[in-house]
Protein backbone atom coordinates (compact mmCIF):
# COMPACT_ATOMS: atom_id res chain seq x y z
CA UNK A 1 0.00 0.00 0.00
CA UNK A 2 1.36 3.47 -0.89
CA UNK A 3 1.54 6.24 1.69
CA UNK A 4 -1.08 8.84 1.03
CA UNK A 5 -3.58 6.46 -0.62
CA UNK A 6 -7.17 6.53 0.49
CA UNK A 7 -7.01 2.99 1.92
CA UNK A 8 -6.53 2.98 5.69
CA UNK A 9 -3.22 1.44 6.76
CA UNK A 10 -3.39 -1.61 9.01
CA UNK A 11 -1.10 -3.14 11.58
CA UNK A 12 -0.13 -5.72 8.96
CA UNK A 13 0.90 -2.95 6.54
CA UNK A 14 3.17 -1.35 9.14
CA UNK A 15 4.76 -4.68 10.04
CA UNK A 16 5.41 -5.50 6.39
CA UNK A 17 6.92 -2.04 5.69
CA UNK A 18 9.17 -2.22 8.75
CA UNK A 19 10.16 -5.85 8.17
CA UNK A 20 9.06 -6.95 11.65
CA UNK A 21 6.27 -8.98 13.21
CA UNK A 22 2.83 -7.63 14.05
CA UNK A 23 3.60 -8.23 17.73
CA UNK A 24 6.70 -6.00 17.49
CA UNK A 25 4.64 -3.20 15.95
CA UNK A 26 2.08 -3.60 18.76
CA UNK A 27 4.85 -3.46 21.37
CA UNK A 28 6.21 -0.23 19.89
CA UNK A 29 2.75 1.37 19.79
CA UNK A 30 2.08 0.38 23.41
CA UNK A 31 5.41 1.73 24.65
CA UNK A 32 6.98 -1.62 25.54
CA UNK A 33 10.45 -0.65 26.80
CA UNK A 34 12.58 -3.67 25.81
CA UNK A 35 12.85 -3.02 22.08
CA UNK A 36 16.08 -2.29 20.26
CA UNK A 37 16.33 1.42 19.31
CA UNK A 38 16.93 0.63 15.63
CA UNK A 39 13.83 -1.59 15.54
CA UNK A 40 11.72 1.05 17.26
CA UNK A 41 12.98 3.69 14.80
CA UNK A 42 12.12 1.47 11.81
CA UNK A 43 8.59 0.86 13.08
CA UNK A 44 7.99 4.52 13.90
CA UNK A 45 9.22 5.52 10.44
CA UNK A 46 6.79 3.07 8.82
CA UNK A 47 3.94 4.39 10.98
CA UNK A 48 4.71 7.95 9.83
CA UNK A 49 5.05 7.01 6.15
CA UNK A 50 1.81 5.05 6.12
CA UNK A 51 -0.08 7.54 8.33
CA UNK A 52 -1.16 4.61 10.49
CA UNK A 53 -3.69 5.46 13.21
CA UNK A 54 -4.03 2.89 16.01
CA UNK A 55 -7.62 1.94 16.80
CA UNK A 56 -7.82 3.31 20.32
CA UNK A 57 -11.35 2.05 20.87
CA UNK A 58 -10.42 -1.52 19.98
CA UNK A 59 -7.32 -1.37 22.16
CA UNK A 60 -9.42 -0.08 25.03
CA UNK A 61 -11.88 -2.97 24.71
CA UNK A 62 -9.06 -5.52 24.67
CA UNK A 63 -7.02 -4.05 27.53
CA UNK A 64 -9.69 -2.38 29.67
CA UNK A 65 -7.66 0.85 29.41
CA UNK A 66 -8.18 4.09 27.52
CA UNK A 67 -4.52 5.25 27.53
CA UNK A 68 -5.79 8.58 28.80
CA UNK A 69 -4.97 10.34 32.06
CA UNK A 70 -6.52 13.42 33.61
CA UNK A 71 -4.78 16.56 34.82
CA UNK A 72 -6.79 18.68 37.27
CA UNK A 73 -5.38 22.18 37.77
CA UNK A 74 -6.80 25.33 39.39
CA UNK A 75 -6.28 28.13 36.89
CA UNK A 76 -4.85 28.00 33.36
CA UNK A 77 -4.72 31.81 33.30
CA UNK A 78 -1.82 31.38 35.69
CA UNK A 79 1.10 30.74 33.30
CA UNK A 80 2.70 28.27 35.71
CA UNK A 81 -0.21 25.84 35.34
CA UNK A 82 -0.37 26.36 31.58
CA UNK A 83 3.32 25.47 31.27
CA UNK A 84 2.90 22.56 33.71
CA UNK A 85 0.09 21.22 31.52
CA UNK A 86 2.36 21.41 28.49
CA UNK A 87 5.11 19.52 30.34
CA UNK A 88 2.64 16.86 31.49
CA UNK A 89 1.28 16.35 27.97
CA UNK A 90 4.78 15.94 26.57
CA UNK A 91 5.77 13.45 29.28
CA UNK A 92 2.52 11.50 28.86
CA UNK A 93 2.86 11.38 25.07
CA UNK A 94 6.29 9.77 25.41
CA UNK A 95 4.62 7.00 27.40
CA UNK A 96 1.72 6.50 25.02
CA UNK A 97 -0.93 8.42 26.97
CA UNK A 98 -3.18 11.33 26.07
CA UNK A 99 -4.15 13.97 28.65
CA UNK A 100 -7.58 15.37 29.45
CA UNK A 101 -7.21 18.72 31.26
CA UNK A 102 -9.85 19.76 33.79
CA UNK A 103 -9.69 23.30 35.19
CA UNK A 104 -11.41 24.27 38.40
CA UNK A 105 -12.07 27.74 39.75
CA UNK A 106 -10.08 29.03 42.70
CA UNK A 107 -12.61 27.82 45.26
CA UNK A 108 -13.22 24.70 47.28
CA UNK A 109 -16.56 23.60 45.78
CA UNK A 110 -15.22 23.80 42.24
CA UNK A 111 -12.18 21.71 43.16
CA UNK A 112 -14.30 19.10 44.93
CA UNK A 113 -16.64 18.87 41.93
CA UNK A 114 -13.74 18.39 39.52
CA UNK A 115 -12.30 15.65 41.72
CA UNK A 116 -15.63 13.86 42.15
CA UNK A 117 -16.36 13.81 38.43
CA UNK A 118 -12.90 13.10 37.02
CA UNK A 119 -13.02 9.31 37.33
CA UNK A 120 -16.33 9.23 35.45
CA UNK A 121 -14.59 10.27 32.23
CA UNK A 122 -13.04 6.87 31.56
CA UNK A 123 -9.54 7.89 32.66
CA UNK A 124 -6.83 5.39 33.57
CA UNK A 125 -5.39 7.72 36.20
CA UNK A 126 -5.43 11.28 37.52
CA UNK A 127 -2.86 13.97 38.33
CA UNK A 128 -4.42 16.45 40.73
CA UNK A 129 -2.90 19.81 41.71
CA UNK A 130 -4.24 20.40 45.21
CA UNK A 131 -5.31 23.92 46.17
CA UNK A 132 -8.10 24.00 48.77
CA UNK A 133 -8.47 20.43 49.99
CA UNK A 134 -8.28 19.82 53.74
CA UNK A 135 -7.62 16.89 56.05
CA UNK A 136 -11.29 15.96 56.03
CA UNK A 137 -11.14 15.49 52.25
CA UNK A 138 -8.61 12.65 52.45
CA UNK A 139 -11.47 10.12 52.38
CA UNK A 140 -12.66 11.57 49.06
CA UNK A 141 -9.25 10.89 47.54
CA UNK A 142 -9.36 7.32 48.80
CA UNK A 143 -12.70 6.75 47.05
CA UNK A 144 -11.39 7.71 43.61
CA UNK A 145 -11.24 4.28 41.93
CA UNK A 146 -8.23 4.93 39.66
CA UNK A 147 -4.55 5.62 40.43
CA UNK A 148 -3.84 9.21 41.43
CA UNK A 149 -0.77 11.37 41.99
CA UNK A 150 -1.05 14.64 43.90
CA UNK A 151 0.81 17.79 42.84
CA UNK A 152 1.42 20.94 44.88
CA UNK A 153 1.47 20.97 48.65
CA UNK A 154 0.40 17.99 50.71
CA UNK A 155 -1.86 19.69 53.24
CA UNK A 156 -2.96 16.41 54.80
CA UNK A 157 -2.05 12.73 55.06
CA UNK A 158 -3.04 10.60 52.08
CA UNK A 159 -2.25 7.21 50.61
CA UNK A 160 -1.63 8.80 47.19
CA UNK A 161 1.77 9.51 45.66
CA UNK A 162 2.83 13.15 45.92
CA UNK A 163 5.24 15.22 43.81
CA UNK A 164 6.09 18.81 44.69
CA UNK A 165 8.76 21.51 44.70
CA UNK A 166 10.96 22.86 47.47
CA UNK A 167 9.01 26.04 48.15
CA UNK A 168 10.73 27.04 51.39
CA UNK A 169 14.26 26.36 50.21
CA UNK A 170 13.65 28.12 46.89
CA UNK A 171 12.28 31.27 48.51
CA UNK A 172 15.14 31.23 51.00
CA UNK A 173 17.65 31.07 48.14
CA UNK A 174 15.88 33.94 46.34
CA UNK A 175 15.99 36.13 49.45
CA UNK A 176 19.59 35.20 50.23
CA UNK A 177 20.50 36.20 46.68
CA UNK A 178 19.20 39.73 47.23
CA UNK A 179 20.83 39.92 50.65
CA UNK A 180 24.16 38.96 49.07
CA UNK A 181 23.75 41.97 46.75
CA UNK A 182 23.56 44.23 49.81
CA UNK A 183 19.79 44.69 49.76
CA UNK A 184 18.35 44.97 53.25
CA UNK A 185 14.76 46.22 52.86
CA UNK A 186 13.29 43.41 50.83
CA UNK A 187 9.58 43.11 50.07
CA UNK A 188 7.93 39.71 50.32
CA UNK A 189 5.26 40.08 47.63
CA UNK A 190 2.42 37.55 47.65
CA UNK A 191 1.83 36.36 51.20
CA UNK A 192 -1.50 34.95 52.35
CA UNK A 193 -2.02 35.89 56.02
CA UNK A 194 -2.58 32.94 58.36
CA UNK A 195 -1.77 30.38 55.62
CA UNK A 196 1.06 28.23 56.88
CA UNK A 197 1.28 25.10 54.76
CA UNK A 198 0.35 26.17 51.22
CA UNK A 199 2.82 27.67 48.75
CA UNK A 200 2.41 31.25 50.09
CA UNK A 201 3.10 30.16 53.66
CA UNK A 202 6.06 27.98 52.73
CA UNK A 203 7.63 30.71 50.60
CA UNK A 204 7.12 33.26 53.37
CA UNK A 205 8.92 30.86 55.70
CA UNK A 206 11.85 30.72 53.30
CA UNK A 207 11.95 34.52 53.19
CA UNK A 208 11.99 34.83 56.99
CA UNK A 209 14.59 32.06 57.33
CA UNK A 210 16.95 33.92 54.99
CA UNK A 211 16.52 37.17 56.91
CA UNK A 212 17.19 35.40 60.19
CA UNK A 213 20.32 33.75 58.81
CA UNK A 214 21.61 37.17 57.72
CA UNK A 215 20.56 38.74 61.05
CA UNK A 216 18.28 41.18 59.27
CA UNK A 217 15.21 42.04 61.40
CA UNK A 218 11.83 41.09 59.97
CA UNK A 219 9.77 44.22 59.17
CA UNK A 220 6.07 43.40 58.87
CA UNK A 221 5.53 46.44 56.66
CA UNK A 222 7.60 44.67 53.99
CA UNK A 223 5.37 41.57 53.93
CA UNK A 224 2.74 42.35 51.31
CA UNK A 225 -0.40 40.18 51.09
CA UNK A 226 -1.77 39.48 47.60
CA UNK A 227 -4.91 37.35 47.24
CA UNK A 228 -4.35 36.16 43.65
CA UNK A 229 -1.05 35.68 41.87
CA UNK A 230 -1.64 37.23 38.45
CA UNK A 231 0.25 40.14 36.83
CA UNK A 232 -2.57 42.57 37.55
CA UNK A 233 -2.50 41.65 41.23
CA UNK A 234 1.24 42.22 41.41
CA UNK A 235 0.81 45.60 39.72
CA UNK A 236 -1.99 46.65 42.08
CA UNK A 237 -0.01 45.61 45.14
CA UNK A 238 3.05 47.48 43.91
CA UNK A 239 1.06 50.69 43.41
CA UNK A 240 -0.31 50.41 46.95
CA UNK A 241 3.19 49.94 48.41
CA UNK A 242 4.59 52.92 46.50
CA UNK A 243 1.61 55.10 47.39
CA UNK A 244 2.10 54.23 51.07
CA UNK A 245 5.68 55.47 50.93
CA UNK A 246 7.24 52.16 52.06
CA UNK A 247 11.00 52.21 51.54
CA UNK A 248 12.50 49.09 49.95
CA UNK A 249 15.44 48.11 47.76
CA UNK A 250 14.51 44.55 46.79
CA UNK A 251 11.49 42.38 45.99
CA UNK A 252 11.08 38.64 46.43
CA UNK A 253 7.88 37.96 44.50
CA UNK A 254 6.22 34.65 45.32
CA UNK A 255 5.71 33.92 41.66
CA UNK A 256 6.88 35.34 38.33
CA UNK A 257 3.53 36.86 37.37
CA UNK A 258 3.54 39.01 40.52
CA UNK A 259 7.12 40.05 39.77
CA UNK A 260 6.31 41.02 36.18
CA UNK A 261 3.30 43.08 37.27
CA UNK A 262 5.38 44.80 39.96
CA UNK A 263 8.22 45.60 37.54
CA UNK A 264 5.78 47.22 35.13
CA UNK A 265 4.61 49.62 37.85
CA UNK A 266 8.17 50.36 38.96
CA UNK A 267 8.95 51.31 35.37
CA UNK A 268 5.88 53.57 35.22
CA UNK A 269 6.96 55.31 38.43
CA UNK A 270 10.55 55.86 37.32
CA UNK A 271 12.06 53.32 39.72
CA UNK A 272 15.05 51.61 38.09
CA UNK A 273 15.45 47.83 38.13
CA UNK A 274 17.93 46.65 39.33
CA UNK A 275 19.74 49.90 40.19
CA UNK A 276 17.12 51.11 42.70
CA UNK A 277 15.24 47.88 43.35
CA UNK A 278 16.40 44.33 42.63
CA UNK A 279 13.56 41.92 41.75
CA UNK A 280 13.42 38.14 41.75
CA UNK A 281 10.46 35.86 41.04
CA UNK A 282 9.62 32.18 41.39
CA UNK A 283 8.64 29.59 38.71
CA UNK A 284 10.99 30.39 35.77
CA UNK A 285 8.18 30.99 33.28
CA UNK A 286 9.24 31.15 29.66
CA UNK A 287 8.30 34.83 29.38
CA UNK A 288 10.76 35.84 32.13
CA UNK A 289 13.61 35.46 29.65
CA UNK A 290 12.11 38.20 27.49
CA UNK A 291 10.93 40.83 30.00
CA UNK A 292 12.83 44.11 30.21
CA UNK A 293 14.88 43.65 32.25
CA UNK A 294 14.96 39.85 32.05
CA UNK A 295 13.67 38.52 35.36
CA UNK A 296 15.80 36.58 37.82
CA UNK A 297 13.80 33.70 39.24
CA UNK A 298 13.75 30.32 40.94
CA UNK A 299 13.42 27.34 38.61
CA UNK A 300 11.44 24.88 40.78
CA UNK A 301 11.94 21.89 38.50
CA UNK A 302 8.55 22.06 36.78
CA UNK A 303 9.54 19.69 33.95
CA UNK A 304 10.93 17.23 36.47
CA UNK A 305 7.69 17.46 38.45
CA UNK A 306 5.71 16.59 35.31
CA UNK A 307 7.96 13.69 34.29
CA UNK A 308 8.13 12.22 37.79
CA UNK A 309 4.38 12.49 38.34
CA UNK A 310 3.58 10.87 34.98
CA UNK A 311 6.11 8.08 35.62
CA UNK A 312 4.61 7.35 39.04
CA UNK A 313 1.08 7.38 37.64
CA UNK A 314 1.90 5.15 34.67
CA UNK A 315 3.63 2.66 37.00
CA UNK A 316 0.53 2.55 39.19
CA UNK A 317 -1.75 2.16 36.16
CA UNK A 318 0.32 -0.73 34.84
CA UNK A 319 0.47 -2.43 38.21
CA UNK A 320 4.27 -2.28 38.21
CA UNK A 321 4.30 -0.36 41.51
CA UNK A 322 2.14 -1.60 44.37
CA UNK A 323 4.31 -0.21 47.14
CA UNK A 324 3.54 2.47 49.73
CA UNK A 325 2.85 6.06 48.61
CA UNK A 326 5.88 8.07 47.62
CA UNK A 327 6.64 11.71 48.30
CA UNK A 328 9.07 13.30 45.86
CA UNK A 329 10.60 16.78 46.11
CA UNK A 330 12.23 18.07 42.94
CA UNK A 331 15.44 20.08 42.92
CA UNK A 332 15.43 23.83 42.27
CA UNK A 333 17.96 26.27 40.88
CA UNK A 334 18.43 30.03 41.06
CA UNK A 335 18.40 31.68 37.63
CA UNK A 336 20.19 35.03 37.76
CA UNK A 337 19.25 37.54 35.08
CA UNK A 338 19.21 41.30 34.60
CA UNK A 339 16.68 42.20 37.28
CA UNK A 340 19.17 41.39 40.04
CA UNK A 341 22.40 42.36 38.33
CA UNK A 342 24.77 44.14 40.72
CA UNK A 343 24.20 47.90 40.70
CA UNK A 344 26.89 49.93 39.01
Amino acid sequence: MKAGSETTATLHDVARAAGVSIKTVSNVINGYPHIRPETRERVEKAIDQLHYQPNRAARSLRSGRTDMIGLIVPDLRNPYFAELADDVMRAARERGFSVLIEQFDLDRESELAALRDAHLRGLDGILHSVLTLEQGDAALLERVPVPMVLLGERLFDSSRDHVTMRNTEGAQAATAHLLALGRRRILALGSHPSEEFGSPGLRLQGYTDALAAARVPLDDSLVVPVDLWHRADGADAMRAVLDAGVQFDGIVAFNDSLALGAMRVLLERGVRVPEDVAVIGFDDLDETRYSLPALSTINPGRSEIARTAVDLLVARIGGADAGPPREVFTDFSLVERESTAAAR
